[in-house]
């Protein structure tokens, strides 16, 4: 199960609103989501999560590129939606390299159509080998916002949107979106 939201940052504070990504087939159309949500180019946030398995943050400040944290690399890998965030830079690899899995063959569930739960089990033996278990990206995407890169890294990925939005005073908002 996923959930995805957008925060965006006006003068009142946060404004938060459910997004859909199945329209959304690259992270420069991510962005682009992003920036339709904030027409005065303040930042915004993208919420990603997958349940109990990995959560990601987006932030766009204007016409900057996006900024990226996967909480698990390895999880996202096996999703859809983390290879919307899983870029070749983000994984330290040379553009166009195909050393991971492939992940438009996933479903959105994170397992292939007509296999079997043995054939998942080397599927993400692979995943794992590609991809680092471990959290990648701009660890330091919220430090102005008061979450620093020790508080990010310690989040569980069952309630880590909730916990980002409390420390931006934003939780009530999420909520509404839920």
């Amino acid at each position: 199960m996923y959930f995805a939201a957008l925060l965006a940052r006006t003068e009142d504070g946060w404004e938060a609103s459910d997004t859909e990504l199945d329209d959304v087939e690259t992270l420069s159309d991510l962005a682009d989501l992003a920036r339709e949500a904030s027409p005065d180019e303040d930042t915004v946030l993208v919420l990603i999560e997958q349940e109990d398995s990995w959560f990601g943050v987006v932030r766009v400040d204007g016409e900057e590129d996006p900024r990226i944290y996967v909480s698990d690399a390895a999880a996202a890998a096996r999703s859809a939606y983390g290879e919307l965030l899983l870029t070749d830079e983000l994984l330290g690899r040379e553009p166009g390299a195909d050393d991971g899995p492939d992940l438009d063959a996933l479903d959105l569930d994170g397992t292939e159509d007509g296999e079997d739960e043995d054939e998942d089990d080397e599927e993400e033996g692979v995943a794992e080998d590609a991809v680092p278990h471990s959290p990648v990206g701009d660890s330091q995407i919220l430090d102005d916002l008061g979450i620093g890169v020790k508080e990010l890294r310690a989040l569980d990925a069952d309630d880590a949107l909730n916990s980002i939005a409390e420390a931006l005073g934003a939780s009530e908002v999420l909520e509404t979106v839920r």
